[in-house]
């Protein structure tokens, strides 16, 4: 029996309602950079930009074909691979390493050096015991800043196919990372860093400090600069906490207006895009009902997850343990189980990774809502850009569906949608089933994956089955329990990272090229609407059906075979 409140409910629809209210002036600001216009921002920090492109020879008003900006995009990614990786081994030699960590290990090394250039930010290790400061600030949050960036220019490549005609050119990616960079990420992150050090957040290159508890023991508090990477974390959807308790340490999320600002800075990016892209092809109709789509399949989500929560273990029950309410395991007691169900839901919808409970501790069915939101593929509101150009991918099928359905060529947004665009999105849709299961069929069956396990039987299988589909959508939350930093889990993982982010971004380069060098098509009487909530189920409904028919037998061996056990008595 469950046993949800009026106050969780409120929270969870007023969460839903604050999303759409600031999607349009997120988009407003978006569509801004999108068209190069100057905003407030620009005063202050146009000098650099010209600077920045000096330096590299870049040519902002010089426009790239797909395969330019794709090459650009792997370029500037693969090489912050490659110095992060150096920052992580060097560490031991370079300043600001007061705690004197020494050099991360190659494994560990190379999994965190894809993961936070991936905007994925998996961790197998604990961030205040593993990481110096240098490495912290010039290492991880640069990367939560340019990763962000990245996701948000390919986002903006995509659209400029939709909204462009008879033009090979979508963009230039150095001009677009630079501006989104220095015009979105940076004031929004600066303002919202303070306002973190407001509510309690720590901001100091100070090493830790040694307190006495109340018994007379020595407590070593870790310190360092956390707000400046709580924000952009949240903000970019990155997720990789400075502490490894991540937003369950009170110096990450130390208040409960702290703890919704940060559900609301997660969703604020995604949701914003949405209304950019009808801004950009004119009609702001088609964004809205991208993202009513997005929250039909969130508020469906969050819902079951909270009444599952709410209603915890039938076997506590039967015991007579904490018969009235929910399931308290791993929940930070500050926040309760409505506000980790909605945590929970959001990070996993939004591909940011950040966490202020233990999903290994849900019920099967509630961590089964986290798990099944990123298999959806980034695309319920979704990492920053990955989540519009992951959606839109679902709507070109969707299209050739409704097109099928009324006898005629499909169109979207006044673009005719045909066989290479569908073939194009149906590979890059494909990429992460195809890793996240792969992976997890590997390492199912060889000693070095099994090895990791903390549990065994459906419980263990879903240890595994989340940490790839964690690392495939670019998502960086665990599930718990899995030992990660072995050299077979922490090279996997990487390569499962790098599949899932720049697997995906090519078909989408190359769909935004193919799109920009079509006519625009008016819409006629045989034109399927897509603003209406015919289209909203139709897209919602192809989204989950494709991600069921998908993944339902992996579920039916982990969370639903778990579930079937607990309610029989049986534990792992």
């Amino acid at each position: 029996m469950s046993h949800t409140t009026p106050e969780g409910w409120i929270l969870i629809l007023g969460f839903v309602a604050l999303t759409a209210l600031i999607a349009r002036p997120m988009g407003a600001w978006l569509f801004a950079i999108y068209e190069g216009r100057p905003t407030f921002a620009s005063y202050a920090l146009g000098p650099v930009e010209r600077l920045l492109y000096r330096a590299g020879g870049v040519d902002p008003a010089r426009e790239q074909n797909w395969r330019g900006y794709a090459v650009a995009m792997l370029l500037f990614n693969i090489f912050g691979i490659v110095l992060l990786f150096a920052l992580q081994r060097l560490q031991a030699w370079l300043p600001l390493n007061p705690q004197g960590f020494p050099a991360v290990p190659t494994p560990v090394a190379f999994n965190t050096a894809v993961s936070f250039v991936t905007n994925t930010n998996w961790q197998s290790y604990g961030g205040e015991t593993t990481m110096g400061h240098l490495v912290q600030m010039l290492g991880l949050t640069v990367q939560n800043f340019v990763s962000s960036a990245t996701g948000i220019a390919v986002a903006f490549a995509l659209i400029r196919g939709f909204a462009r005609k008879e033009t090979a050119k979508i963009g230039n990616f150095w001009a677009d990372l630079t501006r989104i960079t220095l015009y979105i990420l940076l004031p929004a992150c600066i303002i919202y860093a303070l306002v973190l050090v407001f509510t309690g957040v720590p901001q100091t290159l100070a090493g830790s400090v040694v307190a006495t508890t109340m018994e007379g023991a020595e407590q070593i508090i870790a310190l360092g600069p956390v707000a400046s990477q709580e924000a952009i974390k949240m903000l970019g959807t990155n997720g990789g906490g400075f502490f490894n308790a991540n937003s369950a340490h009170p110096f990450e999320n130390p208040t409960q207006f702290s703890n919704l600002l940060q559900m609301l800075s997660i969703f604020a990016l995604g949701a914003g895009l949405t209304w950019t892209f009808g801004k950009a092809v004119g009609n702001t109709k088609q964004g809205w009902a991208i993202l009513a789509a997005m929250l039909v399949l969130f508020t469906a989500g969050v819902s079951t997850a909270y009444i599952a929560e709410s209603a915890g273990n039938p076997i506590h029950h039967a015991a007579g343990v904490d018969p009235a309410g929910g399931n308290m395991e791993g929940k930070e007691t500050r926040f309760g189980v409505a506000a980790t169900a909605l945590f929970a839901a959001i990070t996993t919808a939004a591909s940011c990774g950040a966490v202020n409970g233990m999903h290994d501790s849900f019920t099967p069915i509630g961590g089964l809502i986290p798990l099944f939101n990123m298999q959806l593929g980034e695309v319920v509101v979704g990492g920053v850009g990955a989540g519009l150009y992951g959606v839109l991918l679902y709507c070109i099928l969707a299209i050739f569906v409704a097109g099928l359905m009324v006898g005629r060529t499909p169109e979207y947004v006044g673009k005719k949608i045909e066989s290479r665009e569908v073939k194009l999105a149906i590979i890059a849709i494909a990429v992460l089933p195809l890793c996240m299961l792969g992976f997890t069929a590997l390492a199912s069956v060889l000693p070095q994956g099994l090895e990791g396990l903390l549990n065994q039987g459906p419980h263990g299988f879903s240890e595994m089955l989340y940490a790839y589909t964690s690392a495939a959508a670019n998502n960086g939350s665990a599930f718990g329990g899995l030992t990660a930093s072995n050299p077979f889990w922490a090279s996997t993982l990487g390569v499962a990272m790098f599949i899932g982010r720049f697997f995906i971004i090519i078909p989408v380069l190359a769909i935004a090229g193919s799109l920009a060098a079509k006519k625009q098509v008016p819409a006629g009487p045989g034109s399927f609407p897509t603003t209406g909530p015919l289209w909203i189920g139709l897209l919602a409904g192809l989204i989950l059906i494709l991600g069921g028919l998908t993944f339902l037998p992996a579920l039916a061996l982990g969370p639903a075979a778990d579930h079937l056990a607990m309610i029989h008595g049986q534990l792992f």
